[in-house]
């Protein structure tokens, strides 16, 4: 089964034309990379895919729900219940402690965590010992950690994750794609993550490479090298 599926999708912003006709299909339990040169499109198919912005045509599914055909409540609904967000600014909120970033997801559906699956994930992402510090008293590889066990707390269908490692010093961006991998291949969990870094992108299970708002290749078990080679390319037309 799919947890994302776009089919002739388009977005156009007056006379720009951000994404042209694309048709994606993400299996549950993968990890997806998207390439492509500044104003590729790949940011506006990750906001579209993701709900954060509304096609000019086609349909986007999300864990089953035609995202066009909901509400806005029942939009915010699946945002906030089946998706899962990391960005590269971290996005934690300064004045609470760890323990309630990772849960404010959770306290804004009304919801109390799962005691057990709380404690597991705070402990795969290295922070069972970091809960009561504040953002500022941690590294940005430890900020990012805790936005994905954030990402992650509500079990939801997919993670879009756009620049994740884009703040962060080599040792720590390392780290964290490790992470997501590894989350990907223990708990069967699906990732879409948004790059410019052929390197990280080679950590996916596939990458797709974006160009005119187009879908221009796609790689399976992608390399760096091949990576960097497609994108030269394209910034060479």
């Amino acid at each position: 089964m799919n947890a994302v599926e776009l089919t002739h999708v388009s977005k156009s912003y007056g006379e720009i034309r951000a994404l042209r006709d694309v048709s994606l299909s993400v299996p549950e339990g993968t990890f997806l990379a998207v390439m492509g040169p500044s104003g590729s499109g790949k940011s506006t198919l990750m906001h579209c895919a993701a709900g954060l912005d509304t096609p000019t045509g086609g349909t986007v599914v999300v864990d089953g729900a035609d995202i066009g055909r909901l509400d806005e409540n029942s939009r915010t609904e699946l945002r906030r219940d089946r998706i899962g967000f990391v960005f590269q600014a971290y996005n934690l909120v300064p004045s609470l402690s760890l323990l309630d970033n990772i849960t404010l997801p959770l306290r804004l559906a009304g919801r109390a965590p799962d005691a057990a699956w709380l404690d597991k994930l705070v402990a795969r992402v290295g922070l069972s010992d970091r809960l009561e510090h504040r953002p500022a008293e941690l590294s940005g590889g430890q900020q990012q950690r805790a936005a994905i066990a954030r990402a992650l707390v509500t079990r939801p269908a997919v993670v879009f994750a756009d620049e994740p490692t884009g703040a962060l010093d080599l040792r720590s961006a390392h780290e964290v794609l490790g992470l997501l991998r590894d989350l990907v291949d223990e708990f069967r969990q699906t990732v879409v993550m948004v790059t410019h870094d052929p390197a990280a992108a080679a950590r996916a299970h596939q990458a797709v490479v974006m160009a005119d708002g187009r879908i221009v290749d796609v790689l399976p078990r992608p390399t760096a090298a091949d990576l960097a080679a497609r994108l030269v390319t394209l910034g060479a037309r």
